[in-house]
């Protein structure tokens, strides 16, 4: 039977609407459970990964032995989890689009990638089509810093390649994704009465405000971002603040200009902070800093001639197609495996607007993608 077009939407549909938020993938993790357990997988394991990751469930890693064995044994990765707001999801259909219907995400991201692998598998199987062994690998807490996929014990994937299914374009494939650097950032000040004597204290946000005020953020150059998000700190109007936390980022696809760019960043603070002085000679103590820093994820900079580019754009010629290699700026759980040694390329499901309640998704991308995959394990 070849690829089902509604059937597909049917299956996209309900696990749009089987919520799945970070930390709370183990509905969604049963519903897999079953529907491959349908499919006659030869394995179905939760590998446990809950206990490090804090989430209801672990990791789902699923296997086909497959009858070609002529093919080089491959993988595909979806995350399981979808940001927030993404709580009693209504899908809503226009023809061929489908979309959120309500103020919820519509949760494409990535639910569209799990849809298209089921229906690739189901269409294969039904048909009896040779196919090679495959793992599918669904991760959780993809969307809060690739928590399972840097949970996951690597040495369980027997394939030594694969793709994650995890972003828009159908025509492309991503073997280029940048490095990431972690920062949170704590000063630390005096608290004291504002009203009353204010001299005494030290302006914890007035100092960060400066700090960050002396970066450059945004775009850094061709290859560099930076970023800083989220800030908290202060308790009262009526009350100098002793205390505030921003945490940030910098992103980029060279290693020296990574470390670069985040001592530029940590140097800034510091000449706020050690430069602070009081004339006045009032102020109860110091300002402090504290700087965390960590790697969020590798990057991963895949070779065009690599076995992985090379498969997937002979499935694409296939079908008549091709898929061209593209850089992009995010990071996803294909960094996390290629730093395991896992060559991990990004192919698209067609979602569009992700991470917002005006996300979106044609029906005709997913199909794309279906025979994309179909191809990949079917044919040589």
């Amino acid at each position: 039977m070849p690829i089902s077009p509604e059937r597909l939407a049917d299956i996209f549909v309900r696990l749009c609407e089987t919520d799945s938020p970070s930390f709370k993938e183990g509905r969604l993790a049963a519903l897999l459970k079953e529907i491959f357990t349908e499919l006659k997988a030869d394995s179905i394991e939760d590998d446990g990964s809950a206990i490090r990751t804090g989430s209801d469930c672990g990791n789902l890693i699923v296997r086909f032995s497959g009858s070609d064995l002529v093919n080089q044994p491959v993988f595909f990765n979806c995350h399981m989890d979808t940001v927030r707001p993404g709580e009693g999801v209504r899908v809503l259909r226009q023809d061929s689009i489908f979309s959120s219907a309500g103020d919820t995400v519509l949760g494409g991201d990535d639910k569209s990638g799990i849809a298209i692998l089921i229906e690739a598998m189901r269409a294969i199987r039904e048909d009896g089509i040779p196919h090679c062994p495959v793992e599918f690998i669904f991760t959780t807490g993809e969307e809060i810093g690739l928590l399972g996929a840097k949970a996951l014990d690597h040495s369980r994937i027997r394939a030594r390649y694969g793709y994650a299914l995890d972003m828009d374009s159908t025509d492309n494939v991503i073997t280029r994704a940048p490095a990431a650097n972690r920062l949170i950032v704590t000063i630390t000040g005096i608290s004291a009465h504002a009203g009353l004597n204010p001299e005494q204290g030290v302006n914890a946000i007035q100092l960060m405000a400066k700090a960050l005020a002396g970066l450059r953020l945004g775009r850094l150059d061709e290859e560099s971002t930076a970023n800083f998000g989220v800030i908290s700190g202060g308790e009262a109007t009526n009350i100098i603040p002793a205390r505030v936390r921003v945490d940030g980022e910098v992103r980029s696809h060279n290693e020296a200009k990574l470390d670069s760019y985040t001592q530029e960043i940590k140097e800034a603070f510091s000449r706020v902070v050690d430069g602070w002085s009081d004339p006045a000679g009032l102020a109860l103590g110091r300002p402090s800093l504290r700087l965390d820093i960590s790697r969020e994820y590798p990057a991963m900079h895949l070779n065009p001639d690599c076995p992985v580019i090379k498969r997937v754009q002979s499935a694409a010629l296939h079908l008549q197609r091709t898929m061209q290699p593209l850089q992009t700026g995010g990071g996803s759980d294909a960094n996390i495996f290629n730093g395991y040694g896992l060559e991990t390329a990004i192919i698209g499901t067609g979602m569009k607007k992700v991470h917002s309640t005006q996300e979106y998704i044609d029906l005709k991308d997913m199909l794309k993608t279906t025979e994309l995959i179909k191809s990949i394990l079917t044919t040589a």
